[in-house]
Order: C-alpha cells, then structure tokens, then sequence
C-alpha cells in the first residue's frame, strides 16, 4: 500500500512542476496587437469548412466570415460538404457572394471510401484553393471581426508555416458544457505554452492556418490518414519536422474563436476519444511522455479510493525526521487537493485571457469527473471504437 501511495505522490510532483513550466510559456507568449491603420495583406486567404449534417449551425459560421475587416477580395470560403444528409449544402447555396463556394465531398470519394472523411475534405479544398495561406475552421464556430486582419498582420510580420490560434467553447449553464470550458481552456493553455516553448505537441482545427506550399511539401495527410483525427496535431507534427522553427501561437483577443460544446456526456466523451486516438502514432516521445504522466496519475487517484472502499490501513512514511502517518482516504484527498491547486494555479493566467475567471469556482466540484472521463476516454481511444457525425470510426 505504501508503494501505491508513494508512486501517486512522485508522479503528482511530476506532474505539478509541469503545470509550473505550462504557466510560465503561457505568460511568456508576446500578445499581437493589430496596428491602428493594417497594412494590406501579403498573401490571399482561403477558408476552409468541412460541414457534415450542419444545416443549424453554418448559416451563423458564414455570416462571420462575412462581416470580416478584412476586404473581401483578400479571402474566399470554401465549405466542403461531407455526404450530409440533411439542408447544410441548401444553405450555403442561399448565399450568394462571390467569394464563396461549395465543394461537394461526394463528387470526389464514395460514402465508405476512407476513415478519414475530415482529413479528404481538406485535401480537396486545398487543392482548389486559389489563396496561398490555408485558414482552417468548423461549421459549429463563429470568428471575431478582426481574425482575418490579425492572422494577415501576423503572418505578414512573422511569415510562418504553421499559426495556432484559440479557441473557446461557448457553454450555455448545464454540468457537461461547463464541464467543457474549464477542460478545453486548460488545453488552449498547455496548447500555447507547448508550442511557444518549440514542443509542438497540440492544436485544434478549429482555428489553424499554414501555407499552402507547406502542406504541399510535407505531402498533406500522407502517412497520417488511417485514422479519422488529427487533421491538426498530425499535421503540424509534420510541417514540424521540416520547419521547427516556423510554428508559431498567435496569442491575441482578435482571433478566439468561439466553438459549440456537444450537448451530452455520450457525445463528449465520444469526441473526447476521437481526440485520444491521436496518441498512439505521434513520433515526438516527449508528447507520449506527458499523456502517460496524466493518465497514470489519473489511474492513481482512481485506485486509491476502490481500495479504501474494501480497506483503509494507515500508511506510514518516514524521512528522517519526518513521519508521515495516514490513511488511504487521507493520502488521496490530499493528493487530490494538491493536484486541483496546481490545475488552478495553472488556469488562471489563461482562465484572464479568455475572461472566463468566474468560471474557475466550478473548476473544483468538477474535478472527480474530470479524473473519471480521463481515464475512460485514454483506455477507449487507443483500444476502442466511437461514432462522431453520425459515423462509426476505428
């Protein structure tokens, strides 16, 4: 019993310096400010939508990108229909600016043709993409007004392969979707420590960009398309490996996009296994490192209270002079409790950017379930199956 308390402790001051280094690459991102008076754009833009079975949510997403400071010339939108079954391609046909347009998937691959159908949607609108720099988006998002002028402001001083940008998830006041702000912004801000820090290790294509040439040299989704996620992670991991020193977070108000939570436990974990199957083929050993610190920590604060549940003995651990007597239940809730100040003291830096402080009250009621959902969810993406859009996926 020792041994199993012992080996909680080490990993969970593993685990709270790396929380300390997070914080500090999150602080350490210099924020873009967008000039008074934007220089034109040095590159055109495209947009790039894939939409499955979306009809409620693209209307909203396209009126966005419309209402952009930045000049319409300067951008185009493609949406690529993903074999919906229901209006999403009716409505995007309702609009009819020019510099929108609809690829249909179905004109390109049959229904069961890969497992990839994110990933071949991308493929295709890139490649009839007339702008040089990809900007990557989903139908369930909405853009601020100046997220174009920033993204072209910001390449055009830095010139990168790669831009990382924010995301938000946009709750209503229930458990689950709360449940998912305070989850998703403590990924955002790993998110932006790891690659201002040169790790590289997440993204979300909610709000990407990289170039075209890019994705052309690195030959897209080649090697990385057997599984249906990581359109992003994936992706910057190979553009990584040719310019590691061209992946860049863009930290700035002006281009958070605000993402819809799924509505249900099912769904979300569904979703949060999907991301999980990413894990098993990512090459930087770094990355596997800290996804098994978490998930044994995790696995950790889960045993220990099934055993008190049969037996709580006191544990005693000496370092001279120190005796240290506890029991079960004693060293889990306090393990507990470390590890949930270490998350907060973590959060908050991010929690003011994103100025969603308030909701950092419920970040320690939610903690049991984010412990439980953890491990579930790394067990089941690396061993199981998951339905997302309608679609069973490997």
């Amino acid at each position: 019993m020792l041994i199993i308390c012992l080996i909680t402790v080490v990993l969970l001051l593993i685990y709270s310096a790396l929380l300390l280094y997070y914080r500090k690459g999150w602080k350490a991102i210099p924020a873009f400010a967008l000039s008074s008076s934007p220089a034109v754009p040095a590159i055109k833009i495209s947009i790039i939508i894939p939409a499955r079975n979306e009809e409620q949510n693209i209307r909203p997403c396209i009126m966005s990108l419309l209402n952009q400071s930045l000049s319409k010339e300067f951008y185009e939108i493609i949406i690529v229909d993903d074999h919906s079954t229901d209006n999403t391609a009716d409505v995007v046909r309702s609009f009819k600016e020019a510099n929108i347009r609809l690829i249909r998937l179905q004109d390109f691959i049959q229904a069961e043709a890969v497992n990839s159908f994110k990933k071949k949607a991308i493929a295709v609108a890139i490649e009839k993409a007339t702008g040089s720099l990809m900007v990557t988006t989903d139908a369930d998002c909405i853009a601020p007004v100046h997220w174009l002028q920033t993204i072209a402001a910001f390449y055009k001083k830095h010139h990168p392969s790669f831009i990382v940008m924010p995301v938000v998830i946009h709750p209503h006041n229930n458990f689950i979707e709360l449940f998912q702000l305070l989850d998703f912004m403590s990924l955002q801000g790993i998110t932006g420590a790891s690659v201002y820090k040169k790790m590289h290790s997440m993204c979300n294509g909610a709000n990407l960009a990289y170039t075209k040439a890019a994705f052309s040299e690195v030959n897209g989704f080649d090697g990385i398309d057997s599984i249906a996620s990581g359109d992003d992670m994936l992706l910057m991991h190979k553009i990584a490996v040719l310019h590691p020193n061209d992946i860049y977070f863009l930290k700035s108000e002006n281009v958070i996009v605000q993402t819809q939570p799924v509505h249900t436990v099912t769904h979300f974990l569904h979703q949060r296994i999907r991301w999980a199957s990413k894990a098993r083929i990512y090459d930087d050993k770094r990355i596997f490192a800290v996804l098994l610190l978490v998930y044994l920590l995790n696995v950790m604060l889960l045993v220990l209270p099934a055993i008190a549940l049969f037996s709580n003995p006191l544990v005693t651990f000496r370092i001279y002079p120190v005796t240290i007597a506890a029991t079960v239940v004693e060293w889990w809730a306090g393990a507990l409790i470390i590890k949930t100040m270490a998350e907060l003291f973590f959060l908050a830096p991010v929690a003011r950017f994103f100025n969603q402080q308030k909701t950092l009250f419920w970040f320690p009621v939610m903690q049991l379930f984010h412990i439980l959902y953890t491990v579930i969810a790394g067990w089941l993406g690396q061993f199981g199956t998951y339905r997302w859009k309608d679609r069973t996926v490997k």
